[in-house]
């Protein structure tokens, strides 16, 4: 049955996640008490050492700036401390993208079959080929399987197969996160709603409900690939496993209190985008076979395909939602688009190292992922800000960068402050950085970057603890106020 659903419901669940970890997450605060805010003033007047003293960070930090006309390193601070850049990295991954694909590359999913269609049936196998889109959704899904249906196929003799061979299979971005959180699905060349399955259970008069589903704003296919039970213990919260074919969760009943919901991560694409192709097929008169992973790459004739938007609106919305999805994805097909066929994130990530060398300038960066979620990936302050400043001669890369409001003395955004800052945030536990572009109040225009992490408290860090340690966002503030004071001692100085 088709369901209707609101944009705006839909939207905000679709992407509330990626802003931050935990958006969108379930349980909620009430299983452990909420933390005091710690009120830090950091005195923008004071040498840069006296302020990341004042910010109370511990650990290491590193800051640059540089001007845009010159190439000039203006000021510097913990030059040679290699910092996890978090997600500004996605801010490199998006410029080695466009100078790799261009900005109208389009990712393509397809419907192809290798027989012969005679009286409405195909006498050989159907097949959903991904070419690595992250942004694919139920809805495109959806019109895939309407367009197949209407070249009059109504059953198939075959197999209904799936192609995730594109891209190298990852389980998840970072095997170090949480099991159940939704920013770190599994990668495939077949990518649906980001690889994450939605779970939501409610309370009626039988007692608790549970259902999954690969919802969007029109449809609610349900999905039996993967498997919720309920478990009467109180931690662990989420437990996962596979059990013949089916991801298998494990949740705590006390946990999960009243209605709700939340994205799970899936860990096999090409089984849950089959799926739900099936069902969708269905629902247009076209009645499929149950869907198997194939490693052969298809042949055969194109019945119906799907285009991505444009690889700069999609990288537009990477570095505004933060989704390491996209990042990985896009970073992925840039290496194979340059004749290396990475075997995992790293290998990939070794390729972009080597073009940041030679095209930014940036020598000393390690990246072992696209999306900077791994924290094993560095950057230094003084490069990443030199080598923005040197990608600023295309100007590609600032009209992507999502627009910093600074904050008053009140803490509250200011849209009329002189300064105006294009940048990419990055944050992980203990982990905060910025990078971009900020304009002074005379116009002069400089290339930043600010990298803090206290990596001895990430350490002693649990897996189970990553999601919401305690102090972390307390933490996290105080980089950030560190990073608006950086960016005003700058505009003050090298301004008028």
């Amino acid at each position: 049955m088709l369901t209707q659903f609101s944009r705006r419901a839909f939207l905000t669940s679709m992407f509330g996640f990626a802003a931050t970890a935990g958006v969108a997450e379930a349980p909620k605060s009430s299983l452990r008490p909420k933390l005091r805010p710690i009120s830090v003033k950091i005195q923008g007047d004071v040498p840069i050492p006296a302020a990341i003293e004042q910010a109370k960070l511990g650990g290491k930090t590193g800051v640059a700036v540089v001007d845009l006309a010159s190439g000039k390193l203006l000021e510097s601070h913990g030059g040679k401390e290699k910092l996890p850049p978090a997600s500004v990295a996605k801010s490199i991954t998006a410029l080695y993208a466009l100078d790799t694909l261009g900005a109208d590359f389009r990712f393509q999913t397809r419907v192809v079959a290798n027989g012969s269609i005679e009286n409405g049936t195909l006498d050989g196998d159907l097949i959903l080929v991904g070419g690595g889109d992250p942004t694919l959704d139920t809805d495109d899904l959806n019109a895939l399987a309407k367009a197949t249906a209407a070249r009059g196929i109504k059953k198939v003799t075959g197999r209904l197969l799936v192609y995730g061979g594109a891209l190298p299979s990852v389980e998840s971005i970072d095997g170090g996160q949480p099991v159940h959180v939704g920013y770190s699905p599994a990668i495939s060349g077949i990518c649906l709603n980001f690889n994450r399955v939605f779970f939501e259970w409610r309370n009626g008069s039988e007692g608790l409900s549970v259902t999954l589903d690969a919802r969007s704003e029109r449809v609610r296919p349900p999905v039996k690939s993967v498997k919720v039970v309920l478990d009467p213990r109180a931690a662990p919260i989420y437990e996962y496993r596979k059990r013949g074919g089916i991801e298998e969760w494990s949740v705590s009943r006390p946990a999960l209190g009243g209605n709700g919901g939340r994205w799970l991560p899936v860990r096999q694409p090409e089984v849950y985008a089959g799926e739900v192709f099936r069902w969708l097929a269905a629902q247009h008169g076209l009645y499929l076979p149950t869907a198997k992973k194939t490693s052969s790459r298809p042949k055969g004739t194109v019945l119906a395909q799907h285009q991505s938007a444009p690889l700069s609106v999609m990288l537009q919305r990477m570095l505004k939602f933060s989704t390491n999805l996209t990042a990985e994805t896009i970073g992925l097909t840039a290496t194979s688009k340059r004749g290396v066929f990475a075997a995992n994130l790293r290998a990939s990530g070794r390729e972009m190292e080597k073009w940041a060398r030679k095209s930014l300038g940036i020598k000393s960066s390690k990246f072992v992922d696209h999306s900077g979620l791994g924290d094993a990936s560095r950057m230094l302050a003084g490069e990443t800000a030199l080598g923005l400043a040197r990608a600023a001669s295309s100007d590609r890369l600032r009209p992507l960068l999502k627009e910093i409001i600074l904050k008053d003395a009140k803490g509250k955004p200011d849209k009329a402050h002189p300064i105006k800052v294009h940048a990419k945030t990055g944050t992980l536990n203990f982990v905060s950085g910025l990078a971009g572009y900020m304009q002074a109040s005379d116009g002069r225009v400089m290339a930043f970057a600010v990298f803090s992490a206290n990596e001895g408290v990430r350490r002693k860090l649990s897996r189970a603890q990553r999601e919401r340690p305690e102090g972390a966002r307390g933490w996290n503030r105080r980089a950030r106020q560190l990073q608006q004071v950086m960016i005003e001692r700058w505009g003050r100085i090298y301004s008028g």
